[in-house]
């Protein structure tokens, strides 16, 4: 995984390199989505302070908080809104349909 901080926007990248599909769930929203094997998701936040600070879960001004499991991950968005798309920035799904507009530079 590896987190990409630009302005008050935010990328996680998630990838499934296992055998298995593994479950991404994102909360506060409990939104849960398959990664197959060899797939990678594009989890991005925007930050919903002014001067694109984070307000953090364990530590202050993160964006994103993970929890890894064998079969699932969980990420912890710390923005007002997430939306998903795949490695080819081809959007998922969103949260929240205020979210700024969706794709590779948002």
């Amino acid at each position: 995984m590896l987190g990409v901080f630009v302005g008050g926007t935010a990328r996680l990248l998630v990838n499934n390199e296992g055998e298995a599909p593994l479950e991404l769930t994102v909360e506060p929203w409990a939104d849960a989505y398959q990664i197959l094997p060899g797939q990678t998701c594009v989890v991005v936040t925007h930050s919903p302070a002014g001067d694109g600070s984070w307000s953090g879960t364990r530590r202050k001004n993160e964006p994103f908080e993970v929890d890894h499991r064998r079969d699932s991950v969980t990420v912890w968005a710390n923005g007002h809104c997430f939306h998903l798309s795949d490695g080819a920035a081809h959007a998922i799904d969103a949260a929240d349909w205020y979210c700024p507009a969706r794709g590779a530079d948002s």
